[in-house]
């Protein structure tokens, strides 16, 4: 099992990541999103922000307006680190079950574009 503080700084990569997408891309598939990271083995939940001009960092601080996430993740730790790190599929993990996403549909199609 990783530590929080692994999983802050895997989440730390993903939104470097995130930057280095394409502007373009960004710009036709990205809507702003609040997002929330449940990392249940570690009993914690990071929150973040997804818009135009990127992913903003994640905190383990809830938004201050109260207001769920739009976008659900729930991961196990060492699932996260692997995700970020390239070791393990998205696809297959969501049809596994070891990533579970709440979401819209149209938030689905948008964020696969971007992973």
């Amino acid at each position: 099992m990783a530590s929080v503080e692994e999983c802050r700084a895997a989440l730390v990569k993903l939104v470097a990541q995130f930057d280095e997408i394409d502007e373009q891309d960004r710009a036709k598939h990205v809507v702003e999103r609040t997002v929330s990271c449940r990392v249940p083995d570690l009993d914690v939940i990071f929150y973040g922000r997804l818009h135009h001009g990127g992913l903003d960092p994640f905190t383990e601080h809830p938004p201050s307006d109260g207001k769920p996430a739009d976008v659900k993740l729930t991961i196990a730790s060492d699932d996260l680190i692997a995700l970020v790190d390239g070791e393990l599929d998205l696809a297959r993990a969501l049809l596994g079950g070891r990533v579970k996403v709440d979401a819209s549909f149209g938030d689905l199609l948008r964020l696969r574009r971007l992973l």
